[in-house]
């Protein structure tokens, strides 16, 4: 399958562009950026065309691997849907709701497979964990604590204007819903809190009565970082083990359940649908901390 690449960027880099070239499965036919000259340095070390116009590499390609913020990444995805090529998107699909909506009905109308690279979701001993957990059933509650710092001098991500204007919410805000949602279910309502820095906590009320707890933070001391996962219910207390991951592995997994979804097989639980979900429940988060009050999810 040929894949555009959208996004000349730090992940753009170190994952997408790396994961594409070294995939049987897969051909990286061409590179388009904001930044042309960056767009023309990546496409060169992975031996492809750099474009300047997006629609042009659209019209090029099977599919699009979008590394851009989400933002950007919504409007290009839209159009590359409406044209029929296959999606892999990263997290978070979008900002807005409606906009994300728009996307996911775009997917359905022209039928193409759809994958978002909600990393954490793809390790295969936490899949493996969040299947065993779904077949145990019976949980009250779910915690997640997602805290670290972009902001130190080795972290590329801190240069990130979309990281920086919308914090932890958005940027592992993600992450965690992606491992309560699908133990827990749907989400109805949301109250969220916003601290110093870009602390953010959300309690979430989910449909079967469960309560999720999140609290993250891309703006943490570095002593007070930590990534915690735990589910309490009638079968006592089950917590996230620690694992080690390869981004770039996982990446390639993710490539794995577009192809499937592409050739006529399963559709990935992780798809733009899911996606829609996410982008629903930070916006209401949002909602709730600008407002100070609960917001229902219906």
């Amino acid at each position: 399958m040929r894949f555009g690449l959208f996004g000349t960027g730090p992940w753009a880099h170190m994952v997408h562009s790396e994961a594409l070239a070294r995939h049987p499965r897969a051909e990286l036919a061409g590179v388009w950026g904001r930044n042309p000259e960056k767009a023309a340095e990546l496409a060169e070390k992975h031996g492809t065309r750099a474009y300047a116009d997006p629609d042009e590499l659209i019209a090029a390609v099977d599919a699009v691997a979008i590394a851009l913020p989400p933002d950007v990444q919504a409007p290009i995805a839209i159009r590359a849907a409406r044209a029929g090529k296959h999606l892999l998107l990263d997290k978070p699909v979008s900002l807005r709701t409606e906009e994300a909506v728009e996307l996911a009905s775009a997917v359905a109308d022209r039928e193409v497979a759809s994958v978002v690279f909600f990393t954490r979701r793809f390790v295969p001993e936490w899949a493996e964990f969040l299947d065993e957990a779904v077949a145990t059933g019976g949980w009250t509650e779910a915690r997640v604590d997602h805290l670290g710092s972009i902001f130190t001098p080795d972290n590329p991500f801190g240069a990130s204007a979309w990281r920086k204007e919308r914090g932890g919410l958005w940027d592992v805000g993600p992450h965690a819903l992606s491992l309560v949602l699908p133990v827990l279910g749907p989400v109805t309502e949301v109250t969220g809190l916003a601290g110093n820095r870009d602390l953010t906590a959300l309690v979430l009320r989910h449909e079967g009565g469960a309560i999720s707890r999140l609290t993250l933070s891309v703006d943490a001391p570095e002593a007070a970082g930590r990534a915690v996962t735990e589910f309490f219910g009638e079968a006592g207390i089950r917590a996230l083990p620690s694992v080690d991951f390869d981004a770039v592995t996982l990446y390639g997994l993710a490539l794995d359940q577009l192809l499937t979804a592409a050739d006529g097989g399963a559709a990935s639980a992780l798809d733009v649908d899911f996606g829609v979900t996410v982008t629903r429940i930070l916006e209401a988060a949002e909602e709730s901390i600008r407002d100070g009050r609960t917001v229902r999810i219906s």
